[in-house]
């Protein structure tokens, strides 16, 4: 057997920070799944790994454990590569790549794969609590079409304070794109990732007793799962056509990485849209998942499945 069989799989998830023994609240569930379907589960110290220990971070998993995969909240492209180092170390290699990791993780890696499907987007690389002067910004909003448009960093925007660090209402307008760039920054404080990107805005309906967005998980190419984005109240997903899902096939193969999620919004004009891709060891899940319908993903091939 590979290291990638069932009965290979050892997966990495984030420990509790109050019992470093024990899986994170969080993802408890799933580790329980996943165990239940034969594979090993192994902890990291996730604190450690933000701060820069890695070694620290991995010293709770088996050396010799040979291909495994990490599960658990996000982690800077760089602390991921700085894990893949510390497991190497011990025996142990992540499954996808940093380079891979980096790619579908960050804006700028998958952008440009996904220019044709998703709303435009320009980047500027800052560090956090730096706001680019006036000229800067209003260089950056000039590379998009005239309207709105939405600020984030290279991975997270603040959608929940939509109207105060998210949403321009009019790039033309200097006073109020400062203003909401500036509470991006502020509020995303240190844990701002890469630097800012603003994006044109496009008008987005909610199909009827569906979801707002659908997150379609891939594994190697394959939509493997379909689900609610996570932030949904509504458990059911939409159904996407195939039609529609074939070029976001083309560019998910297109982007190289084993193991990503694409969140796709049906836009006014019915077209469906590419609203973000991640790194899907790092997406999270719907609660109304079933815990072992996911944890098939993260193990050997299994059909695809609509929740």
């Amino acid at each position: 057997m590979t290291m990638a069989t069932m009965s290979a799989t050892t997966v990495l998830y984030c420990a509790d920070p109050l019992n470093g023994r024990r899986t994170d609240p969080h993802f408890a569930e799933e580790a329980r799944a996943l165990r239940a379907q034969g594979a090993t589960v192994a902890l990291v110290d996730h604190d450690a790994l933000l701060a820069g220990d890695a070694d620290g971070a991995v010293a709770r998993v088996p050396a010799g454990a040979g291909g495994v995969r990490y599960r658990g909240w996000m982690v800077p492209a760089a602390r991921y590569a700085e894990l893949d180092e510390a497991l190497r170390r011990r025996g142990a290699v992540l499954l996808v790549s940093p380079d891979a990791y980096r790619r579908a993780h960050e804006f700028p890696g998958w952008y440009e794969t996904f220019a044709a499907l998703t709303p435009a987007g320009v980047w500027l690389p800052t560090v956090p609590g730096e706001v680019p002067d006036d000229r800067r910004l209003a260089a950056l909003a000039a590379a998009l079409p005239p309207g709105a448009a939405v600020v984030k960093d290279y991975v997270k925007s603040r959608k929940h304070e939509w109207h105060e660090a998210c949403h321009i209402p009019d790039l033309a307008d200097p006073v109020t794109l400062r203003r909401v760039v500036s509470r991006f920054v502020e509020l995303q404080g240190e844990f701002l990732a890469g630097g800012l990107v603003l994006r044109a805005f496009e008008d987005f309906v909610v199909p009827e007793g569906a979801a707002a967005e659908v997150r379609v998980w891939w594994r190697d190419g394959e939509p493997r799962l379909f689900t609610a984005h996570p932030d949904s109240p509504v458990p059911e997903a939409a159904v996407i056509p195939a039609r529609d899902l074939e070029p976001v096939r083309a560019a998910v193969r297109a982007l190289g990485c084993p193991f990503v999620t694409t969140d796709l919004a049906l836009r006014t004009d019915g077209a469906w849209r590419v609203v973000e891709v991640g790194d899907g060891q790092v997406s999270d899940v719907h609660r109304e998942v079933d815990p072992a319908l996911f944890t098939a993903l993260l193990t050997d091939d299994q059909p695809t499945a609509v929740v």
